[in-house]
């Protein structure tokens, strides 16, 4: 949900940065965007341990507020010399980001949005190795972490701020609808599969993958959107796994009643 947030919430950033730089792709947009999203993260943490709002309502709360200002500051200093509207952050487009090829010297390193996620990527999976037991007290016994005299609100605002720095530089490839789908879909996947936090990272991980290869092939042969296919793709395995369970639980019950009536 804070990802979901994030996505609307970054508007103002991107509409301050464009009209320092003027210029769509300007790394400033970036910053403008990944700034705001952490600022987004801080209010909800504040609004949530400080003034003891529901999490749910500080996130609400958040989120429309500053979409909202993005809103205002779109129609008071962009004028309609510009196509920046307020649907800027919400969609990208994964199937043409491979031609913003990065060549050096005559040799291919890739393209411009894996060599921008790469970083966060590298900084997400040291985090989550190094400080694991603190996220998994975090998760889990936020109050037995704190008789332990553990900061769990650096470990809150230090985790949300991945999540918000992963979603601002997904954005120009992906889109936000894409970041928002893969947050939730493959991990509510996992957790019906596996009761292990650790097997849970790990399903999670290959289920996504699983998504964005079947998502990309079905793309491809409907001619359709990407991001949208890959979600889609996503929203069938939970449903799949959801119902293959509850049959399984069905079939166990029954088997059960049958053997002990023999």
């Amino acid at each position: 949900m804070v990802g979901d947030a994030i996505s609307h919430s970054v508007l103002p950033g991107i509409v301050i940065a464009y009209l320092f730089s003027s210029q769509f792709d300007s790394i400033f947009i970036m910053i403008g965007a990944g700034i705001f999203g952490v600022f987004t993260t801080v209010i909800i943490d504040f609004f949530h341990k400080k003034l003891k709002l529901q999490e749910d309502a500080s996130i609400g709360i958040t989120f429309t507020w500053l979409f909202a200002v993005g809103v205002i500051l779109i129609a008071l200093f962009t004028g309609s010399a510009t196509d920046l509207d307020q649907e800027c952050v919400l969609f990208g487009e994964l199937g043409t980001s491979f031609l913003d090829k990065i060549i050096i010297g005559g040799r291919l390193y890739g393209t411009r949005s894996m060599l921008m996620i790469l970083p966060v990527f590298l900084v997400i999976v040291l985090f989550v190795f190094s400080g694991f037991k603190g996220l998994q007290l975090l998760a889990f016994h936020e109050e037995y972490a704190l008789s332990k005299g553990i900061n769990t609100r650096i470990w809150q605002l230090g985790f949300m701020s991945l999540v918000s720095i992963t979603t601002v530089m997904s954005f120009e490839s992906v889109g936000a609808i894409l970041v928002v789908g893969l947050l939730v879909l493959p991990p509510a996947t996992a957790y019906l599969l596996v009761g292990k936090l650790t097997k849970m990272l790990w399903f999670s991980c290959v289920i996504a993958t699983f998504d964005c290869l079947l998502g990309y092939l079905f793309s491809i042969y409907f001619d359709v959107s990407v991001s949208s296919m890959i979600i889609v793709f996503a929203g069938i395995i939970f449903v799949l796994v959801f119902l293959g369970l509850k049959a399984q639980k069905k079939w166990k019950n029954n088997f059960s009643e049958q053997s002990v009536f023999e």
